[in-house]
């Protein structure tokens, strides 16, 4: 184990009871599990790339900390949207006191609101648009179709946005994702801006859907990665957040292990949950742990883990921990 800096020390000598103690119990959890040789899986659910999360994420991918990352298309886009365009938000600390007509003005004004966060219309989403449509179009008229984040890579290695860049690009985690080429896996990527834009070409004929791979391709490509990648010990499972970026990679196992009879298909080796939802009985997001044994997702020895509390402040503590800093 790494030497660990004042972030890290201060977390250890200072958090010991309630959800401190379980960030403490997970991020120790997690460092032993890739100590053990094992690899790991992070979701994004929320609006994690909006909170800058890549000023810690991105750092974790360059030193290999994490293996494969699933997210949703808004996570997808909006780190990308903050390289290019984060000069041009704008913050509402007050988001509290916003009447009706305010958040009309926000939108007049050609802001969409993300909590605290308004992000620029035309300097974020349209710059991109304008470069992602030509390699949309190459691709359909060379007869090749790619996955939502694939597109993305090849927007960003393609450099053509490099001069548009607003943050040190070291804070990026897709560009540092890019570069690494780690697979990311992006359920219901048309429920975001870019898959909005994309459905709206289809409509007008200017594009066909089949040039975008689509999630029934992602979960074959997921069960195919994990069976090459788990071999006996398994992955470990790191949600930020609920909903699909993490219901939809945790079903892969009980979809091998139960729908294609492959009995010897480890279980997720590792399991921690930031959520900020009330524990509940018929919540996906406010399940326990424990309910995920049933569903053949985890064993009953698997390391678990869930810290109750906002993600935006648990998971750059947890990063920072693995990083040593």
């Amino acid at each position: 184990m790494e030497t660990k800096g004042p972030i890290s020390q201060f977390i250890l000598n200072h958090y010991k009871h309630f959800n401190a103690a379980a960030l403490v119990d997970a991020a120790q959890g997690y460092e032993k599990h890739l100590f053990e040789g094992k690899k790991m899986m992070i979701t994004l659910a929320g609006a994690m790339s909006t909170a800058e999360l890549g000023r810690s994420l991105a750092e974790i991918i360059r030193q290999d900390k994490v293996h494969i990352i699933s997210c949703t298309g808004a996570n997808l886009e909006e780190d990308i949207m903050n390289l290019v365009a984060h000069k041009h938000y704008k913050r509402v600390p007050h988001y509290r006191d916003l009447s009706p007509t305010d958040e009309r003005e926000l939108l007049d004004q050609g802001f969409n609101r993300v909590t605290d966060t308004c992000i620029p219309e035309e300097e974020a989403f349209r710059r991109i648009q304008h470069h992602i449509f030509k390699i949309w179009k190459d691709a359909e008229e060379n007869g090749e179709r790619y996955f939502p984040h694939e597109f993305m890579y090849k927007l960003l290695l393609s450099r053509v946005m490099e001069s548009d860049y607003e943050i040190d690009p070291a804070n990026s985690w897709m560009l540092a994702a890019a570069e690494k080429n780690i697979p990311i896996v992006v359920p219901g990527w048309e429920d975001s801006t870019m898959g909005n834009i994309f459905a709206s070409y289809i409509i007008k004929g200017e594009l066909k859907a089949s040039t975008m791979k689509s999630g029934i391709e992602y979960m074959a490509w997921l069960a195919d990665w994990y069976t090459a990648t788990a071999g006996t010990d398994g992955i470990g499972f790191f949600q930020i957040g609920g909903g699909i970026a993490g219901d939809f990679p945790i079903c892969v196992v009980p979809m091998l292990y139960q729908d294609m009879e492959r009995t010897d298909t480890p279980f997720w080796s590792y399991f921690c949950q930031i959520s900020d939802s009330t524990t509940s009985y018929g919540s996906y997001s406010g399940a326990v742990p424990n309910e995920k044994i049933t569903w053949g997702k985890l064993d009953i020895d698997t390391p678990k883990f869930i810290i109750e509390s906002d993600a935006t402040i648990v998971a750059p503590l947890i990063f920072a921990y693995l990083l040593g800093w």
